[in-house]
């Protein structure tokens, strides 16, 4: 039988993990364009994220839009 309040804890700290990660790689990847000149005439960019679960036989995408000026 699942624990609801160890599930809870597992997926906010993976959940945790991924935002901290995935925002410093995303910051990392907005200033190195910038600064290579890239960005030219552009104020966002497209941003997506899949997240699989292994043998469960779920997916989940979010498509979003990441502004910068």
């Amino acid at each position: 039988m699942i624990n609801d309040e160890t599930l809870n804890l597992s997926v906010r700290k993976f959940l945790k993990r991924f935002g901290v990660e995935a925002q410093r790689t995303i910051e990392d990847a907005i200033r190195q364009a910038d600064a290579a000149g890239q960005l030219e005439g552009r104020t966002a960019v497209s941003a997506s994220v899949n997240l699989e679960l292994a043998g469960l036989d779920t997916r989940f995408e979010l498509k979003d839009e990441i502004g910068f000026k």
